[in-house]
């Protein structure tokens, strides 16, 4: 399963799951078409994918994470 963090703000207010199948791009996973789908859900905003494992972008995002456009980072 692949996760999505909502930003508003630089602020993470929500975090999702997606299937993998819905951002699979032969075979190779897509952030765009995970973010298209979401949309497609009628959820508007920010969108941007996050590790569970941590391995992409810092950290796995959590509600009220930061997001600096690059990486996740927990407030002070």
């Amino acid at each position: 399963m692949a996760h999505f963090a909502r930003i508003e703000g630089g602020v993470v207010t929500q975090v999702i799951v997606v299937r993998n199948t819905e951002l699979d791009d032969n075979g190779v996973e897509s952030e765009a078409l995970g973010q298209s789908f979401i949309a497609s859900l009628g959820l508007g905003g920010e969108w941007v994918q996050t590790s569970y494992t941590g391995s992409t972008r810092g950290k796995f995002a959590g509600i009220g994470d930061l997001w600096d456009g690059t990486d996740f980072a927990s407030p002070a």
